[in-house]
């Protein structure tokens, strides 16, 4: 049979975790890039923000655009528009932009300015009252400022400037500044992505780098994790291997010393083997047996017809009948205990106790013990014919056992229907009460073959009763011999 590529435990595990790191490292990753993209963008927002508020200040202060001392704009590009969109001033060496109110450049020519940039300390306060007089400054500090007065918030914006030929992203801000000389002036300032991307981009090499490393090493040490906690089950499974092909039912898988898993799975499989050798030998003991009782009343039965046939003066017709007899009565016990091993199910049928007892009485005849019954009625569910075998046989012992007595009795007792058969024979020995259940066991004072019996009775009796769900046990009897009490479920009302 062609192996499929992840046939295995180890391999599926491998795959398994394997995914799911990737998975959480992508996720991880993702999450990790956008957090620092948006720091670092914001950042910039806050520098072209600090830019844009240090430009407005000195314009509202008084200073015209075209005298303005604008940052370099390698790092900080800036524009000064008017409400027309004329561009008055921009950093030196900005050669273009996009992102901003204007796309020009080269500033227009600055209206004249008739008080000198402001210096005029004099004057009167009508300068104060029609440029605006005062402003707000950042953070919200009321600043006097003479020629303007700047707007509260900034807008952002994303956008490029190019200078000295290199072309870079930007982030922006316009920042309004009201009522100055030149009338309503917007200050764009600008602050590099350049470490936004680089840092961005770092990191996104050192995941791509790194990544499928991590992945190859979680696969390794999983492989190999998974090698070392599976190695037990390899024995045990080499172990099973082994055992079936040498038959050897006494062998065991080894148990690892641990409280895994995998160890209790070992002393499971264990249990089981201990259950089917018990199984097994069981079986190899009932055949030996069986073929052991079979042989004996075939064999005389046998010799019988042979003399018969020879000798017909000689025939024993009431000891063949006999031996026929007890085959019978052995295939019959021998059939019914193979059916209860294959499973058979015990059936539905409502039975009364006392009066399938009182028909297995009937049909013995009176022999020399007498039998006292103290039958009430009690019904129980399950297999008619069953039932019937279970309860003759406990009568055929008693009425084998007894000296004088024999005592039947039905009853109810709650949720269970008891039959109590007590006789006052010899009784059973305490240390023989669980062996006496088992096929084809006699005591020694039963093996004679006038006894009767091949040591079925008992094993089919207590067989029945576990199918029907409930038990028998023996014990003594106050008359001084054996009492056996079976306890079955009472059916419930119909």
């Amino acid at each position: 049979m062609r192996r499929r590529l992840f046939g295995s435990v180890r391999a599926r595990a491998t795959l398994g975790a394997t995914l799911v790191v990737a998975v959480a490292l992508l996720a991880a990753g993702a999450s990790v890039l956008l957090a620092l993209r948006s720091n670092l963008t914001d950042q910039a927002s806050s520098e072209a923000e600090s830019s844009a508020r240090k430009v407005a200040v000195s314009i509202a202060t008084g200073t015209a655009p075209a005298a303005l001392e604008l940052p370099d704009g390698d790092d900080t590009p800036v524009q000064v528009v008017d409400g027309d969109g004329r561009l008055l001033a921009a950093s030196e060496d900005l050669e273009r932009i996009s992102g901003t109110g204007s796309s020009a450049v080269r500033p227009v020519t600055p209206p004249v300015d008739d008080d000198d940039g402001g210096d005029d300390d004099g004057g009167d306060d009508g300068g104060s009252d029609r440029h605006g007089g005062k402003g707000k400054g950042k953070g919200g500090d009321d600043d006097a400022y003479a020629y303007g007065e700047i707007a509260d918030d900034a807008e952002g914006g994303k956008g490029s400037a190019t200078v000295d030929g290199e072309t870079r992203d930007h982030r922006f801000a316009a920042l309004e500044v009201k009522n100055t000389r030149q009338g309503d002036l917007t200050v764009y300032a600008g602050a590099s992505l350049s470490a936004e991307q680089s840092a961005v981009g770092t990191a996104l090499t050192v995941m791509l780098t790194g990544f499928p490393v991590l992945l190859g090493v979680v696969g390794a040490v999983t492989w190999l994790v998974t090698r070392r906690a599976l190695r037990p089950v390899e024995g045990i499974r080499s172990e099973m291997s082994a055992i079936t092909a040498s038959q050897d039912l006494a062998r065991r898988v080894p148990e690892p010393a641990t409280h895994d898993e995998v160890a209790r799975l070992a002393r499971t499989t264990n249990e089981t083997l201990a259950a089917l050798e018990t199984s097994v030998e069981r079986q190899r003991r009932f055949v030996a047996d069986a073929s052991h009782e079979l042989r004996s009343p075939i064999a005389s039965l046998r010799t019988q017809l042979e003399v018969g046939a020879a000798h017909p003066e000689l025939l024993d017709v009431e000891g063949a009948v006999a031996d026929t007899v007890r085959l019978q009565e052995l295939a019959a016990g021998l059939l019914l205990l193979a059916r209860l091993d294959a499973g058979e199910r015990p059936g539905e049928a409502r039975v009364d106790l006392a009066t399938l007892s009182g028909e297995e009485l009937s049909q013995r005849p009176a022999g020399r013990v007498a039998v006292r019954t103290h039958l009430q009625p009690v019904e129980v569910a399950g297999s008619r014919s069953q039932l019937a075998r279970m309860v003759g046989n406990l009568l055929d012992n008693a009425q084998r056992h007894a000296r004088s007595r024999v005592d039947i009795a039905v009853r109810a007792e709650g949720p269970w229907a008891v039959v109590e058969v007590g006789d006052d024979g010899g009784g059973v020995p305490e240390a023989e009460r669980e062996r006496i259940f088992e096929r084809f066991v006699r005591l020694d004072d039963a093996r004679a073959r006038d006894d009767g019996g091949a040591g079925l009775g008992l094993a089919i009796a207590r067989d029945v009763a576990v199918r029907h769900g409930g038990a028998l046990t023996v014990r003594s009897s106050s008359a001084g011999g054996a009492l056996f009490e079976l306890r079955l479920p009472v059916a419930p009302a119909a």
